[in-house]
């Protein structure tokens, strides 16, 4: 009995780890932003059904960088920072609504098709709208359900639009979100955000990193 829950709990643990495999590579080559879609996709693919096999989403996330390090290398890294770069020159150009970075630019994982995801912050829903206009940006409306807190959910007004050739997407907070980070939805925890001083501060870091990444592969090679 007890061999055979061994075996049992081996197995779910290996087709969880396939199923994260699958829906990183997923997310990797397809452009799929969601974790859930995602994994229930990869679930679809490999003809693994059982809930107990589905992965949670960090452990997702972990073999999605995984994947990214392995199969896209110095690409992936250069997506990063062209992104990263980009979202430092609109979190300046939008200073008015107090933005910040969110989402995979932030977290590291972006690759060549993620849009830079930012959230703006004025109790006016059109205010973004009106300077985006006023500036001659056209943007494409959308509404997305961001959760507050644990009890509360808020529909929010999101712009879409693109610049320097890459995509932009900016939802529209109330002022008091500023206060705390909407939830994310990898692991309901409040979101990781950053201003632009954040942001200058990780592209500073990333400079010093690919630095000393180039010396040691130079001493390496010597």
């Amino acid at each position: 009995m007890h061999r055979a829950r061994q075996h049992a709990e081996t197995r779910t643990r290996e087709r969880r780890r396939r199923l994260a495999h699958e829906a990183a590579r997923l997310m990797a080559e397809g452009g799929i932003r969601d974790y859930h879609q995602a994994k229930l996709k990869a679930a679809a693919r490999l003809g693994i059904h059982d809930d107990a096999s589905l992965p949670r989403n960090r452990e997702i996330e972990e073999a999605l960088r995984e994947y990214q390090r392995i199969f896209l290398g110095e690409s992936q890294a250069q997506a990063l920072r062209q992104r990263r770069e980009a979202a430092a020159r609109a979190l300046e150009f939008l200073s008015r609504f107090e933005p910040r970075l969110v989402g995979p630019v932030l977290d590291g994982t972006a690759a060549a098709t993620s849009p830079v995801q930012l959230h703006a912050y004025s109790d006016d829903a059109e205010a973004v709208a009106r300077f985006l206009d006023e500036h001659g940006i056209p943007a494409e409306s959308r509404t997305r359900r961001l959760r507050l807190d644990r009890e509360r959910s808020l529909d929010v007004p999101v712009w879409l639009f693109s610049a320097e050739e890459l995509a932009f997407d900016v939802a529209v907070l109330p002022l008091q979100a500023l206060r705390q980070a909407p939830l994310s939805a990898m692991d309901e925890k409040p979101m990781r955000r950053a201003s632009l001083p954040q942001l200058r501060q990780l592209l500073a870091e990333d400079e010093i990193a690919g630095y000393e990444g180039s010396l040691a592969g130079g001493r390496a090679q010597a």
